[in-house]
């Protein structure tokens, strides 16, 4: 016996969209940035800066277009994603133009806002043109060739300080390894949802790690290697860091076998001596954090290291005031490698932990949307670009304050570097979109127009349980989900990515 439309369960609770929230963060995310950048003006002149307005009025818009797409694109996306890259972005111009007081022949901050501005015009872009972020795993195998090619490239331009990272082609020049990472974190995404089950079952054990076959773990593997090696005859030794360790990171999430930490831990460290020890380059940072003050000691001043360890110092607690210390003495990197420096000294280790704090929120956030969204390649990958921000701020925080070898990458959003500032709003878009999948409430019955049965009300359970079980099979072998068997006809997006009325 069927029951009436009227006996159909009521619908369920609708999560909160919460975009007042994310517009009320954002006006305090500007604030914030203008009063600093009128502070370093206070602080060198005496007076507010000429440009106060225009740097508020530019980077409040900015801020406002990201807001609109989101809520009309991704309404129901984590409402602190957008104003946590819009504090970063902001904090970011304001100490590069703090610093370039002190450089007035090298301003670095109007090309940073240009940057920045297209960062969200990409951010922008990825949000209202990918419909489905299960899109990106049809074209895999395209990415990770794309990857390969971005990164094989500028091994035939000219080295920069020790590095052939960049592309230079007339006065303008882009580091396209920091593109690389996005690729290759969506390629490890789709090839490890399609795989899991084999890699993680599959195979001899060793110990207690189940060493999958060849067959399985090669293609990955191999890709992952290529990259690395590449990097490595480019001298890139920081990203060549972060693909080790994305990898690992994706391997164990998508298997769940703890024994791969332990794997890449000794794996990484077997490659950090064989490196440090045989490549100058490498050497010579290695020796450096080893011996920050050896300089010193042979009366040829401080470096680097040693400058940049000496403006922690000079921060103390509460930091000397925005616009009040010397970092400057750093160098040539003290806007990008070592712009840490900066904020630690004039900020404090009270600023600078709040700083480490908005970091592992972003973070935080970009893990619980992996840990929320109910297809594998959505978790992986949201679980991918969180670690890939994770892990470059470890890299470059621990370079800077001597905990392990400087690697010469730039600070998310905080550091100058045009290429990593775009790179960081694309990532922050695509965990916009996944967050909004994995927040968006599922239809009930009573909308998609099925009639409950009381006699057995388990029937649409499995029906539910068949039409996921499809389109995670549809999904694991590229094809698209609304096309998997049991799965309904395309339209809005729900939480676990399918297309339903």
């Amino acid at each position: 016996m069927s029951a009436t439309t009227a006996d159909a369960p009521p619908p369920a609770l609708r999560l909160p969209r919460r975009r007042g929230v994310e517009l009320a963060l954002l006006v305090g995310a500007v604030l914030i940035s203008v009063f600093g950048y009128i502070e370093v003006g206070l602080a060198e002149d005496g007076a507010v800066p000429r440009g106060a307005a225009g740097y508020g009025a530019g980077l409040g818009v900015l801020a406002l277009l990201a807001h609109l797409a989101v809520r009309f694109r991704a309404p129901y996306a984590d409402p602190l994603l957008l104003p946590i890259a819009v504090l970063l972005n902001g904090l970011g111009l304001v100490l590069i133009y703090r610093l370039d007081l002190e450089t007035p022949d090298n301003e670095a901050a109007p090309t940073q806002l240009v940057w920045s501005t297209l960062g969200v015009a990409f951010f922008i872009a990825v949000v209202v043109l990918l419909v489905d972020h299960r899109v990106l795993q049809r074209y895999a195998y395209v990415c990770v060739a794309a990857a390969l090619l971005l990164l094989i490239v500028p091994i035939f331009f000219p080295a920069i300080n020790g590095a052939k990272i960049w592309i230079r082609v007339g006065g303008l020049s882009f580091q396209p390894g920091e593109f690389a990472k996005i690729l290759l974190a969506v390629f490890f995404a789709a090839y490890l949802a399609a795989n899991r089950n084999a890699l993680a079952y599959t195979g001899r054990r060793i110990w207690k790690l189940q060493f999958p076959t060849g067959r399985v773990l090669g293609p990955i593997a191999a890709i992952w290697l290529a990259s690395v090696l590449v990097l490595v005859l480019e001298r890139d030794l920081g990203t060549s860091l972060l693909f080790f360790g994305l990898f690992v990171i994706m391997l164990y999430v998508a298997t769940g076998r703890t024994g791969w930490i332990a794997v890449g831990l000794l794996l990484a460290a077997v490659g950090a001596v064989a490196v440090g020890s045989l490549e100058p380059h490498v050497h010579s940072r290695v020796e450096t954090w080893l011996h920050p003050f050896a300089s010193i000691e042979a009366g040829q001043g401080p470096g680097q290291l040693a400058q940049s360890l000496f403006a922690f110092a000079a921060g103390g607690m509460l930091g000397e005031g925005l616009g009040q210390g010397h970092s400057i003495l750093i160098g040539f990197a003290a806007k990008s490698d070592f712009i840490l420096a900066t904020a630690g000294e004039e900020l404090g280790l009270w600023g600078l932990s709040a700083i480490f704090l908005v970091y592992a929120l972003l973070v935080a956030r970009g893990y619980r949307a992996g840990l929320a969204i109910r297809d594998t390649f959505g978790r992986l990958l949201a679980i991918g670009l969180a670690s890939i921000v994770a892990l470059q701020v470890f890299v470059i925080a621990g370079g800077v304050t001597g905990l392990i070898p400087l690697t010469g990458m730039p600070m998310p959003f905080l550091a100058q570097g045009g290429s990593s500032v775009v790179t960081n709003w694309i990532i922050v878009a695509l965990l916009i979109l996944l967050s909004d999948s994995a927040r968006r409430p599922r239809p009930t019955a009573a909308e998609t127009g099925v009639i409950a049965s009381v006699a057995d009300p388990g029937a649409n359970a499995g029906a539910d349980a068949g039409a996921n079980a499809g389109a995670d099979a549809g999904a694991g072998s590229g094809a698209d989900p609304g096309s998997a068997p049991g799965a309904g006809p395309p339209a809005g997006r729900d939480t676990d990515g399918e297309d339903r009325e």
